[in-house]
């Protein structure tokens, strides 16, 4: 599909998920916020992706009905806000390849990727431990809920017998390999981290052509990640979660390592090959930067309830926030406060804050009247910017219970996590575009 012509001074976003819940939270704010802090003279193209065609047309519809609503969205030469859609299914990576293709092709350049889509799983809740928790320990249970647990094990469909944008059950005609000799057996994907991270991470490394052209300031990637990122979750040993009930868990926690070490010499030898564009002989200069957030408590519909325990659960949050949580922002909107923040904070701001504090999570905060704002946000083994002795900014509000203060020997460790996942998460790259083909 050809673009049609935009104006030079025109911001390419890309946002994943973007047609409920949090992504589509995010479209609206950003295209708000674009709007009133900008020049008149910019435009916004926001590059959605859906799992289907009906779904991205549905999408762009009412994100054309939410800017139609804003004044200030047109000038005398049109519209500031356009848009462009793109079919893409993160568990198939026939389909992500196929939507980095169709974006190759389709617009000059990216500058921001918001990487937002993402799924839970079957969730089994221990119903009277909930109840009971709601009433004994009505903040800390609602923020970092200990009564619930995923399914263990979840896999993909399979990737080898399966065309772009296709079903497992729809064979494909195309290739492995050139060689007569049958394919090795395809190694297990789990769903959760495919659709959560790996699928993510291929399609970024593959846009990175056009990643390259978005210079002043670099590109961004932000990772959307979730506040509840415990260290026990995750181990390198078991990279995709698949044999834990915690693979949700394990895989924003791995987002967390991945985008606060992405800048560390430590992790240098690995970053540079994914950020070096196939076909090329080097990584792209000025590289992109990496940033990850999380959108505070919200109620998404990523742990489906019915309506009654919606209703309740969606309670509970504003009861958390009435008693001084500072994490529970509850609406999408709110929630879309951190990602929107940082694809349009200028990069010196950014820069300022990283000097200052340190390479940061930044999350969606709320006080008790629903005033939002971001904030820094610990992470197990980094802290709150990777520095030692540096405090929480709300004192023991909002941490889990057990956090401890980063101390130098927890820095080193997160430094060769970070260096090791790098590792694995190439390897596992290099390895699935040979199967590919």
């Amino acid at each position: 599909m050809q673009q049609a012509r935009e104006p030079s001074d025109c911001i390419y976003v890309l946002i994943t998920g973007a047609n409920t819940g949090l992504g589509f939270a995010t479209c609206c704010r950003l295209a708000d916020e674009f709007v009133t802090s900008r020049p008149a003279s910019q435009s916004l193209k926001l590059i959605i992706s859906t799992r289907s065609a009906t779904k991205s047309q549905d999408t762009i519809a009412r994100l054309q009905q939410h800017v139609n609503s804003n004044p200030h969205t047109r000038t005398a030469s049109g519209s500031r806000i356009s848009f462009h859609a793109v079919q893409l299914d993160l568990t198939s990576l026939r389909s992500v390849r196929a939507a980095a293709q169709e974006l190759l092709s389709s617009v000059p350049r990216i500058d921001i990727i918001i990487c937002n889509a993402g799924i839970a799983g079957p969730i089994t809740i221990n119903w009277p431990q909930a109840f009971w928790a709601a009433i004994v320990d009505p903040i800390y249970s609602v923020t970092f809920p200990y009564f619930a647990h995923g399914s263990l094990g979840l896999l993909t469909k399979p990737q080898l017998s399966t065309s772009p944008g296709k079903g497992a059950n729809e064979s494909s005609n195309l290739s492995i390999s050139s060689s007569t000799s049958p394919p090795a057996p395809e190694p297990p994907l789990g769903e959760i981290f495919c659709a959560n991270i790996f699928g993510h991470y291929l399609l970024a490394h593959a846009l990175t052509p056009v990643l390259a052209h978005a210079s002043h300031p670099p590109a961004r990637i932000i990772c959307v990640s979730s506040l509840d990122t415990p260290a026990y979750a995750f181990s390198l040993t078991d990279l995709q979660g698949l044999t834990i009930t915690q693979a949700y868990h394990s895989s924003k926690r791995l987002t967390d390592i991945l985008a606060l070490t992405a800048a560390l010499p430590t992790s240098k030898p690995y970053t540079d090959q994914f950020f070096t564009p196939p076909g090329s002989s080097g990584p792209l200069a000025p590289r992109p930067r990496f940033y990850v957030c999380h959108p505070g408590v919200c109620a998404t519909d990523i742990f489906p309830l019915i309506f009654l325990l919606s209703w309740m659960k969606i309670l509970t949050f504003y009861v958390a926030r009435w008693l001084g949580s500072p994490w529970h922002t509850i609406s999408t909107r709110k929630g879309a406060c951190a990602p929107v923040w940082l694809a349009l904070a200028a990069q010196e701001t950014l820069d300022s804050l990283e000097e200052q504090g340190g390479l940061g999570k930044w999350g969606s905060a709320s006080d008790a009247s629903g005033s939002e704002r971001v904030r820094r946000t610990e992470v197990d083994g980094w802290g709150y910017g990777g520095n030692v002795g540096q405090g929480a900014e709300f004192g023991n509000r909002g941490r889990r219970r057990g956090a401890k203060d980063l101390t130098v020997d927890d820095r080193e460790a997160f430094e060769e996590l970070g260096r090791e996942a790098w590792r694995e998460m190439e390897a596992l790259r290099e390895e699935w575009e040979e199967r590919l083909g």
